[in-house]
C-alpha cells in the first residue's frame, strides 16, 4: 500500500464512509459492464414480473384450497420422490464443493439446499400415513428443518460479513436493510447506516 501512500495502519483510522468511498474508487466497472441505467432498468422489469406473478398465485391459490380434493392418487409417486431427493443431493454435494473451494456459488447451492429441505419436511409429513406420521414429524424436526436453518442463515451471514469487510455496510446495519454492494448503484441517500456499532452475529 505505500506505492500509493497509503498505509495499512491509516486504512484501519478510515471511518466507515471513507472505507465506502475508498472502496467506490477502487472498484469502478471495467469496460463492457452494465451501466446503472441498465441495471435500473432490468431490476424494474424483474420486479413487475414478480408483482404480476404475486398477484396471478394468490387468486390461484385460494382456487386451489376450494377445488383440490383431499384424497387424490398420484402417479409416479417413487419417481417423484426419488427425482426430488436426486435434485436435493446435487444441491448438497455442489454446496460441500463450493465450500470446499471458497466459490461465491456457495450463497445460492446452500440457499436453495435449504430452501428444498423445508419443502421436503412440509411435503414428508402432510403426505404420510398415520402409522408413519409420528417419523415424519420427528425426521423434520430433528434432521431436516435444522438443517435448513443451518443452510438458510449461513448464506445471509456470509453474504453481510463480506459486505462488512469491504467497508460497503456498516457493521450494525441489520440483515433486512442490506443492499446489493455494488457502490456504484447505490443512492447515496439510501445506504442503510447504522445507529450503534455492533459486533457481527
Amino acid at each position: 500500500m505505500s506505492g500509493i501512500g497509503l498505509t495499512d495502519e491509516q486504512i484501519l483510522e478510515l471511518t466507515p464512509q471513507e472505507r465506502r468511498d475508498l472502496v467506490r474508487r477502487l472498484t469502478s466497472p471495467p469496460e463492457g459492464f452494465p451501466t446503472a441505467e441498465t441495471v435500473q432498468r432490468i431490476r424494474r422489469m424483474r420486479i413487475a414480473l414478480m408483482i404480476v406473478s404475486v398477484l396471478v398465485l394468490v387468486p390461484w391459490t385460494v382456487y386451489l384450497a376450494y377445488s383440490l380434493p383431499d384424497h387424490y392418487v398420484a402417479d409416479n409417486w417413487a419417481v417423484t420422490w426419488v427425482g426430488f431427493d436426486i435434485l436435493l443431493v446435487a444441491m448438497l454435494g455442489a454446496t460441500a464443493v463450493f465450500g470446499w473451494l471458497r466459490r461465491q456459488l456457495l450463497f445460492l447451492t446452500a440457499f436453495a439446499s435449504g430452501v428444498l429441505l423445508v419443502c421436503d419436511a412440509w411435503f414428508d409429513v402432510l403426505t404420510s400415513q398415520p402409522h408413519d406420521r409420528l417419523e415424519s414429524i420427528a425426521s423434520a424436526l430433528l434432521l431436516e428443518l435444522p438443517l435448513a436453518a443451518v443452510l438458510l442463515a449461513g448464506p445471509l451471514r456470509l453474504m453481510r460479513y463480506v459486505a462488512v469487510r469491504h467497508g460497503l455496510l456498516d457493521a450494525g446495519v441489520p440483515l433486512h436493510r442490506m443492499p446489493i454492494p455494488i457502490p456504484e448503484f447505490w443512492p447515496d441517500q439510501y445506504i442503510p447506516r447504522a445507529t450503534t456499532r455492533k459486533p457481527l452475529t
